[in-house]
């Protein structure tokens, strides 16, 4: 048999190795890629658990299509008759609520089961157990939800009140990218409270990869929430924002350090995110690393960085920009 040896870059490095492996490749078959094949069937040590056989012999991972549109679905109830596409009125409103609820209930169910079986120590052997913990946990959600719509209407008059660019609700509620990246972290976040796996990351990576806003369902924002703009900005998991809270675009509320374990590997559910009194505003590419405080009523300017806390009632801004004339390009 004639074969070649074919560099290949695995996914993940085998412990305690470094470079790359070498499978071989026989010229004379059609393809010669069996043993690239058989390389990568041989699941990583950390994805073992996810090809394991679960209910009715397979495992089934939550599916982003399908959480996404229970979503919209749910997004399309908290604004009624913004993105229904019934021609809704005082008679049917009711009962398009509760059949929306109703499928998404069941949908949202399977797709919280999946996620539980994927993540348990058992991988998927525990089916019954995650099947009941699904069902709870999913109507526990779904009863969050006219205090979720109750809050996305004080960010709605946030937005409304804050921006000089409208003066329609509608054109919020329709357009802003901002209101749309708060109202799937207000969903993930009640998901995520409730320690449900996967998917509230999935939701707000969704959002993050349509509107430019990167919002994790860890972190805890208060009511009367504005985000003008929008893209580039990004909130921790441990963050903490208060109320009438504004940010405009490309803000970063992000750790400074990761503290490290002994084998050097940062240690999980340390609070490293920065916190927002109310009333704080922050200007566009404003950078804010740590667990700090900026204090209540304070502004922090654009493109400043900061790694420090400011007390109530602080402005800060960058130094004075200095301007010098030069003659003919001189000083160049």
């Amino acid at each position: 048999m004639s074969t070649t040896r074919l560099p290949v870059r695995p996914a993940a490095l085998d412990a305690g190795r470094d470079g790359e492996t070498e499978v071989a490749v026989d010229r004379k078959s059609p393809t010669g890629l069996g043993a690239v094949v058989d390389a990568l069937t041989e699941a990583p040590e950390g994805c073992r658990g996810i090809i394991q056989p679960g209910r009715n012999g397979r495992q089934l991972l939550p599916s982003r299509d399908v959480v996404v549109a229970q979503v919209e679905a749910l997004r399309a109830i908290l604004f009624p008759g913004w993105f229904s596409e019934w021609d809704l009125t005082e008679e049917s409103l009711r009962y398009y609520v509760g059949a929306t609820l109703d499928r998404v209930l069941h949908v949202m169910q399977e797709q919280v089961e999946r996620g539980l079986c994927v993540t348990c120590d058992t991988h998927g052997q525990g089916t019954d157990s995650c099947a009941e913990r699904a069902r709870d946990l999913t109507q526990r959600f779904l009863a969050r939800l006219p205090e979720v719509r109750r809050i996305l209407w004080t960010d709605v008059e946030a937005a409304f009140e804050g921006d000089p660019a409208t003066d329609s609700v509608a054109e919020i509620i329709f357009a802003y990218p901002g209101l749309r990246a708060i109202t799937y972290y207000r969903l993930a976040h009640e998901l995520h409270v409730l320690g449900v796996p996967l998917i509230p990351r999935m939701i707000t990576e969704y959002a993050h990869s349509t509107t430019g806003i990167d919002i994790h369902p860890g972190a805890r924002i208060g009511e009367r929430f504005f985000i003008d703009h929008g893209t580039g900005v990004v909130i921790g998991a441990t963050a903490i924002v208060g109320d009438r809270v504004r940010l405009y675009q490309g803000v970063t509320l992000g750790a400074k350090s990761f503290p490290l374990d002994a084998n050097g590997r940062p240690i999980k559910g340390v609070d490293r995110h920065p916190i927002l009194e109310d009333d704080v505003v922050i200007y566009a590419g404003a950078t804010i690393l740590g667990r700090i405080t900026i204090g209540r009523g304070s502004v922090v300017g654009g493109n400043v960085w900061l790694t420090r806390t400011v007390p109530p009632g602080t402005s800060v801004t960058q130094s004075q920009a200095r301007q010098t004339h030069f003659d003919n390009g001189g000083g160049i």
